[in-house]
């Protein structure tokens, strides 16, 4: 890499490396693991550098899709059932913390594609065209991922937090 496009990669870096953080830890759950899948993201980018043009987001955003989507087939999750879940003590946190919570649980349990899909279009805020792109699929498959995806969502989630159950009123 000649010295100017290190310069350019490293600025790249230095302004995408917080958002690409977040969104790694959207689709994994970890932020350990987020900080390897966006390290590795960009490693595999810095090898292709000299070949990008002016908007390299969407192609390094593709290979975090895809260095995500390579770890989940590959290895186990290292996860033991036990009989039941130990008391986190996280009773005064605030609720903004708790939505959050639940939020990132729910994701972890959607499937890898799905969790995707909905993180794409709903946190990066990218189209159904964008995402397919990004995903490696048609635009049908990006509308049924994600359909599919925020339907899950709206049955695990408590319905105070969806909204998805009006509320009774007495009379």
């Amino acid at each position: 890499m000649d010295r100017d496009s290190e310069l350019d990669f490293r600025d790249f870096v230095l302004v995408a490396y917080q958002g690409l953080t977040r969104t790694a830890y959207l689709l994994c759950g970890d932020r350990h693991e987020a900080e390897d899948l966006v390290q590795t993201a960009l490693a595999r980018a810095s090898l292709a550098w000299h070949r990008l043009d002016a908007a390299p987001d969407a192609y390094v955003r593709k290979i975090l899709v895809n260095v995500f989507r390579s770890s989940r087939r590959r290895r186990w999750r290292q996860e033991i059932p036990v009989q039941a879940v130990p008391d986190r003590g996280l009773a005064d946190a605030a609720s903004t913390m708790d939505d959050r919570d639940v939020l990132r649980r729910a994701l972890a349990e959607l499937p890898p594609r799905q969790r995707a899909a909905v993180v794409l279009r709903f946190y990066e805020d990218l189209s159904e065209h964008q995402t397919a792109a990004l995903l490696g699929c048609s635009v049908g498959t990006v509308k049924s991922l994600t359909s599919r995806g925020l339907q899950r969502l709206r049955r695990d989630l408590p319905a105070e937090k969806t909204h998805a159950q009006p509320a009774e009123v007495d009379r």
